[in-house]
């Protein structure tokens, strides 16, 4: 009897051993969640899913030194220490668990944060847009804003933002910002005051001498009905009736940049009636002398029926230099009626 109750009390002693350091295994594998995530929504939950790869599967593996005992040993049984029995029969068996040490698994690291991109579009007054970025991940770098057909090169500050206003080609205005790493982001908006207004908007890369030229109602050069880059006017000439402005685009700090010349007039509330003559100039120089320009013309009246012309243009040697080569037919001159 009392061989009995030494062998039942090994045996226990053993499955108490095993059952709690299986318990503690099990759990020092479960992850832990820290507080501050739990509960937490995902920024831009319902944005555009994005693939994700590089992910490596990874699984334990055995400790090298682990030896496995082989088929034909025999497994002995280590005898337990002697537990003497008590007088009396009634009185239980206290058996004792040594307490395994386990250590707390390591925290996981946290994936880096996406870079966030905003881009927001409001209208102003003249049927313009006011146009803001904000990239703080991605100060001082280039980028490219698409507009019904309008390409042109903005660099963000050193704040990752940068805050322009564009002329709107369409009611339903629809802004693309795209950096050279491939991210960006997008902006829309409705200008409805686009239907009072005319616009017409010459596009180019880099340094080539093209500028765009208005001559409203009959102006010669130089005067005041002439407007161009050197005569650019503001808005508020639009707003008004009096006459139109020319916007310039694009960053001339950026290299071989992608910029832009818009002429609006206010057609549905003018001052004056006739007709405004458009032109495209560029001056022979040096940094364009014997090359050929190209550039891009597009044209829209009321934001409706956007038409594009692609230019290329031979420019004379360098003894010209100081000369204008003038386009006459590229744009269709503008008729303001009385309104």
């Amino acid at each position: 009897m009392r061989h009995r109750k030494e062998i039942i009390t090994t045996v226990g002693t053993l499955a108490c051993a095993i059952g709690i350091g299986f318990f503690m295994q099990q759990s020092a594998s479960a992850p832990q969640m820290s507080p501050e995530y739990q509960g937490q929504t995902l920024v831009n939950a319902d944005a555009v899913v994005l693939d994700v790869e590089e992910i490596i599967l990874t699984s334990a593996e055995f400790a090298e030194d682990f030896v496995a005992p082989k088929a034909e040993e025999a497994v002995t049984l280590a005898a337990a220490q002697e537990i003497v029995a008590p007088p009396s029969e009634d009185v239980p068996v206290v058996q004792t668990v040594a307490a395994i040490a386990v250590e707390p698994a390591a925290p996981e690291a946290q994936p880096e944060p996406a870079c966030l991109i905003t881009a927001n579009a409001r209208p102003i007054a003249a049927a313009m847009v006011n146009l803001t970025v904000d990239a703080a991940c991605l100060p001082s770098e280039r980028v490219t804003v698409h507009h019904s057909g309008l390409l042109f090169n903005q660099m963000t500050d050193a704040e990752g933002k940068f805050d322009i206003t564009v002329p709107a080609m369409e009611q339903d205005a629809t802004f693309i910002v795209a950096f050279t790493n491939g991210d960006g982001a997008v902006a829309q908006t409705i200008v409805e005051e686009l239907t009072d207004f005319d616009r017409v908007a010459l596009q180019w890369k880099g340094d080539t001498g093209f500028e765009l030229h208005a001559r409203e109602f009959g102006a010669d050069y130089g005067s005041e009905g002439h407007v161009w880059s050197g005569a650019a006017r503001d808005m508020s000439f639009a707003v008004t009736g009096q006459g139109g402005f020319i916007s310039r685009l694009g960053d001339m700090d950026v290299p071989d940049a992608l910029l832009a010349e818009v002429y609006t007039f206010p057609t549905g509330t003018s001052r004056g009636t006739g007709d405004v003559a458009l032109s495209v100039e560029a001056e022979v120089a040096n940094n364009n002398c014997g090359l050929e320009i190209e550039a891009q013309a597009l044209q829209t009246r009321s934001g409706f029926d956007i038409t594009s012309r692609d230019l290329t243009l031979s420019v004379p040697d360098c003894d010209a230099a100081g000369n204008f080569l003038v386009l006459n037919n590229l744009f269709e001159d503008l008729t303001v009626a009385s309104n």
